[in-house]
This record gives structure tokens, sequence and C-alpha cells, in this order.
């Protein structure tokens, strides 16, 4: 398996909201974003995505989705399988249609973020 292949496209989905967040890591196997707002509770920025190439899959972090898991209502079932605990999805391919949903879903947990003012 070619997971930088996987890495690179995935990073992309995230890469859109760049300028609107926080860089926190963008080497070859691993891309973070954070918001540019501090969680009031903890005092740590508020986390938002990352990609990183694990041994065996690349993993796509979300959080959106678990701060407001009723995005996750209209994803589908082959996306669910891709799901690892609240927030992670998980590849050993590309799937180009799965990226496409992702893409979406990474939209409407951006537009979430904003209308909560998290960033």
């Amino acid at each position: 398996m070619d997971f930088q292949i996987i890495f690179d496209e995935l990073k992309e989905l995230l890469k859109e909201y760049e300028e609107y967040l926080d860089v926190k890591s963008d080497t070859v196997d691993h891309y973070y974003l954070d918001s540019i707002k501090v969680n009031p509770r903890n005092k740590k920025p508020i986390f938002f995505g990352a990609v990183q190439i694990k041994k065996n899959y690349v993993s796509f972090h979300l959080m959106p989705v678990y701060v407001f898991p009723e995005l996750l209502n209209d994803i589908s079932d082959s996306l669910k399988k891709r799901m690892q605990g609240k927030s992670c999805f998980n590849f050993k391919k590309v799937d180009n249609d799965l990226f496409g949903e992702l893409k979406q879903l990474t939209k409407r947990g951006f537009v979430q973020y904003e209308e909560k003012e998290l960033i």
C-alpha cells in the first residue's frame, strides 16, 4: 500500500481551511489544524482536524463530528465503516467516493465551527 498517496489526498481536504486555522504540524506523514480560538476550560486551542500515516492505515481526524455528532446522521454506511471512535476515519486505500463524502462532511463541520464561533 502506498499510504503517502492516501495521506496527500486526505490532507487536501483540510488544506482548504488553512487560512482560517492554525497549522500545528505539516510534515510528510502528519498534518494537524487547530482553531485560532482557545477552549476557555483548558486554555488550549480548539482542535479541528488532522491526517496521519500510521503503520497499517491513514487516519483522518475531524473534531467537528465529535462536538456536533448530528453531522454524522446523514453519512453513508460505507463511511461509517471507516470510523474508529467518535471522530476518526481510517483508510487503507484511495476511495474517491468516500473522500468526496468526507470533503462535504469537513465543509459542514467547518460551517458548524464558524456558526458556533469556534473559529
